[in-house]
């Protein structure tokens, strides 16, 4: 191993530091497993180190997959302007599996999400820190004062689109066109976040 300075160790086999490579192997086998089966055996072979690293940079597996999230996450959320988001989580959600290893971290951010929704403890303040990020920028599209509301629909929506996708595995959805879904769910989405009539849960119009 070269040694360089504190952090910036090269990792066997080339492609960055020690700490970058890890985040890249921790990044995919969240998004692939979900934090429960994702193990730190499995996240430090995928980086080419030894297990020992990983503690030394990141602390915990808990405190590796904090960072995960949060880089990941705010990445998509810095890099795309809110009216563009819908449509950007939708393509990254309905990407085939098998494209998986050439997505970035960005586009894994809610897959990583979804695969670890209902796990322990100990991931739900990283999980619940990310879905607020994502509220917050989709309520910036809505002047309504009910907008923060409208934000968390929204986001539920595209939540539960992707579980049906990607955890749950169900046709039709796995197998839909891209353009369609989000042709279908981005222009519902927009009428509830852009403030535009629209009629009652029953069908009628509102008063």
């Amino acid at each position: 191993m070269v040694v360089g300075k504190p952090g910036g160790e090269a990792a066997p086999g080339g492609g960055g530091s020690t700490r970058e490579r890890l985040l890249s192997a921790a990044s995919a086998l969240f998004a692939e497993r979900g934090y429960e089966r994702a193990t730190v055996r499995d996240i430090a072979a995928r980086a080419g180190v030894n297990q020992a690293l990983l503690f030394r940079h990141f602390g915990s597996k808990q405190a590796l997959f904090g960072e995960v999230i949060a880089q990941s996450g705010h990445e998509q959320l810095r890099s795309t302007p809110a009216r563009e988001l819908v449509e950007a989580v939708l393509r990254s959600l309905m990407q085939p599996a098998a494209s998986a290893g050439e997505r970035s971290g960005a586009d894994r951010s809610l897959e990583t999400l979804l695969r670890s929704v209902g796990g322990s403890n100990e991931v739900s303040a990283a999980v619940s820190a990310l879905g607020d990020d994502y509220a917050r920028a989709l309520a910036t599209l809505s002047t309504a004062d009910d907008r923060d509301l409208r934000a968390d629909l929204a986001l539920s929506w595209l939540l539960g689109i992707g579980l049906t996708r990607v955890v749950v595995g169900k046709r039709p959805l796995v197998e839909a066109d891209p353009d369609e879904v989000c042709r279908l769910v981005g222009g519902a989405l927009n009428h509830l976040l852009e403030d535009l009539p629209r009629p009652g849960c029953d069908g009628s119009s509102p008063p």
